[in-house]
């Protein structure tokens, strides 16, 4: 009997109403790891501590050697090495990046993939070349409507072998706001090597599928782009037949750093008595945050947030504080971003198949103990 890929790739499913996180699903969240959310404080996350999703396995890349390839419907093709990319004029934009999949292991019933949270996010300094000066280089042809982006992670997806490719619409991509970057330093460093060394794509503002790692092709097509990651991969369905909807740019979401100290095993945090000081970070990919507000009575009254003022660095997150009075006893916090185009955080989070765009407002638990240690 022939052995064929499907039988060691699984197609897409929604977990049992009763069915815990799966061996598969530990291994995944073993490889892949989120922002610890006390390192919110950091303005600029240090890379050690920015989220990782790895589709399939992480390329050794030797940047001596490596070679970026543009080609397709464009008059001249290039072929760059990391060291002639530096002879260009360089970029350097601080932007927030979120993982689409963000929250998805809080929805029922849970789609099985990487489990999320919340911590799936990161701020970072991208140190690149403007993809659109590179377009202008090679010359894109009038009929190109898509930039198809190639990676060098190649595995196996509910039995499709592939490269990991993405695309971005033309206007997107060769766009100047946002400014799509072939990048090749991460806080003033060179790539590490599970965030795409030597050559990654950053496009602000979008969700960080579009973010293509370990970059070694740029296509420029004549037709819409349907690869696996584009056509089958990230869209918003509410059925398996659906065509659904496109995953893109990043939905309004707060987090709050967790105060006082933690539970070794619950993470359920515990607080004195008294003022505090709650602070955290905000962000929106589809128009910048205007507002933040916070809840300290599991959401059934909202305060208004003191915002950091507005900086130049647009799409990157933004610090927020606000003051509380921890009273003896059980309490919720949780804070909700809204942006210039009044998209919020919903309080009851809409459900879809893959899990993605979960900006559903952060719960987090706490215990106010008395003077005494009790509550």
């Amino acid at each position: 009997m022939g052995h064929r890929l499907e039988d060691i790739s699984a197609p897409a499913r929604l977990a049992g109403p009763d069915e815990g996180i799966s061996a598969q699903e530990l291994a995944l969240a073993a490889r892949n790891h989120g922002l610890p959310l006390e390192a919110l404080r950091y303005e600029v996350t240090p890379p050690g501590l920015h989220y990782v999703l790895t589709h399939y396995d992480i390329p050794y890349a030797d940047e001596v050697s490596w070679r970026l390839v543009l080609g397709g419907r464009v008059r001249r093709r290039l072929l760059l090495g990391v060291d002639e990319l530096k002879t260009y004029p360089a970029v350097r934009q601080r932007v927030t990046m979120e993982c689409a999949g963000n929250g998805r292991a809080l929805l029922m019933p849970r789609p099985v993939s990487q489990p999320w949270l919340v911590e799936a996010v990161g701020t970072a300094e991208w140190t690149g070349v403007p993809l659109r000066v590179l377009l202008a280089e090679a010359g894109v042809e009038q009929d190109a409507v898509d930039v198809v982006f190639t990676g060098a992670d190649h595995g196996v997806e509910r039995g499709v072998e592939q490269d990991y490719q993405r695309a971005l619409p033309l206007e997107v991509a060769r766009g100047d706001e946002p400014e799509v970057l072939a990048a090749y330093a991460m806080n003033g460093a060179p790539l590490p090597p599970q965030h795409g060394q030597p050559l990654r794509l950053v496009v602000p503002g979008w969700y960080g599928m579009a973010h293509v790692k370990w970059l070694r092709e740029i296509t420029v097509t004549e037709t819409p782009f349907r690869g696996f990651q584009q056509a089958e991969a990230y869209r918003l369905r509410q059925d398996a037949d659906d065509e659904g909807e496109p995953v893109t740019r990043i939905a309004p979401r707060a987090l709050l750093v967790p105060p006082g100290f933690p539970d070794f095993m619950s993470r359920a945090r515990v607080v004195p008595p008294g003022t505090a000081t709650l602070t955290g970070r905000a962000w929106s990919g589809r128009a910048p945050v205007t507002g933040v507000e916070v809840s300290t009575d599991e959401g059934r009254s909202w305060c208004p947030a003191e915002l950091d003022r507005a900086n130049t660095h647009r799409w990157a997150w933004r610090a927020w504080r606000f003051t509380w009075t921890a009273t003896p006893g059980r309490h919720v916090l949780s804070a909700r971003a809204t942006d210039a185009e009044g998209h919020t955080q919903p309080l009851d989070q809409p459900w879809n198949r893959g899990g993605f765009e979960n900006n559903l407002v952060q719960r987090v638990p706490v215990l106010c103990l008395d003077s005494d240690g009790e509550r």
